[in-house]
């Protein structure tokens, strides 16, 4: 599958777009991610679903346009809000299934949360307030970057792997976004979700997830598995189990009531 870029409202963004039938399912990608670090789990979706999937960097990720400016504080809402519609616009995509993981799981609950039409939502790892440890963990993948190998295998997926590296961190290291909590707005959400998370996850606990479970309006499905960040990648067959389900229940029709006699 060849990657293609498409054009919108602050620059160009890369995508992938892998044929299937509808409502299609759109992967969003974690804080340090771009369409080629899925390590092709929307392939495996696509394939296991039936479903178009589509999977696409955020500006200043992988092949896509740098960003505007310096990521702000409410950078999450505005993905959501601002950015993603203006490229489900431009692919014609309506009523998708978001597929989000870490930050991406952020985005799609908020963008769950503020209204956009959606056939249903599944989280991976996703943030919804900011805890110590998870600030210790960025703290320690920043070392990495400047003095270990990681700006380097960065560089093998992303145009500028310096930027990406300095919008995610400057913005969770930031003192003023230790207060980030979106656990308010949860109960906007209306839509199901599939929430999947690992009891080893250093950037993140159970907490999360299971205040998505306690605090959404629409039904929530809980999956934790014994694993660290990424469940697609180190628990991936179940984890793909665990999508395909949840895309093939909230896709059966309803029964049409019965006539009382």
């Amino acid at each position: 599958m060849t990657q293609e870029f498409l054009d919108v409202a602050g620059g160009r963004v890369e995508y992938e777009d892998v044929p299937g039938a509808g409502p299609a399912l759109v992967m969003l990608h974690e804080g340090l991610g771009s369409v080629g670090l899925w390590r092709g789990f929307h392939h495996d979706v696509a394939a296991a679903t039936g479903r178009r999937t589509v999977a696409f960097s955020r500006f200043g990720h992988g092949r896509s346009s740098p960003p505007a400016a310096r990521r702000g504080l409410g950078f999450m809402g505005s993905e959501a809000r601002e950015v993603l519609p203006a490229v489900l616009d431009a692919l014609g995509v309506q009523a998708p299934v978001l597929v989000g993981h870490s930050d991406g799981g952020s985005i799609a609950l908020l963008a769950a949360a503020s209204g956009l039409p959606l056939t249903g939502a599944v989280v991976l790892a996703p943030h919804v307030f900011v805890e110590d440890d998870g600030l210790t963990a960025i703290a320690a993948t920043r070392a990495a970057f400047d003095d270990g190998d990681l700006r380097a295998r960065m560089a093998r997926h992303h145009d500028d792997p310096g930027v990406v590296f300095g919008n995610w961190a400057g913005v969770w290291l930031d003192p003023g976004f230790r207060s980030w909590d979106i656990t308010a707005e949860l109960s906007a959400i209306t839509c199901p979700v599939l929430a999947v998370q690992g009891t080893a996850d250093p950037y993140g606990t159970v907490a999360h997830v299971e205040a998505v479970r306690d605090r959404s309006s629409g039904p929530v499905e809980l999956v934790v598995f014994d694993c660290g960040h990424s469940p697609h990648l180190e628990r991936r067959s179940e984890t793909l189990a665990a999508v395909t389900a949840f895309v093939a229940r909230i896709s059966e029709p309803t029964s049409p009531p019965t006539a009382s006699a």
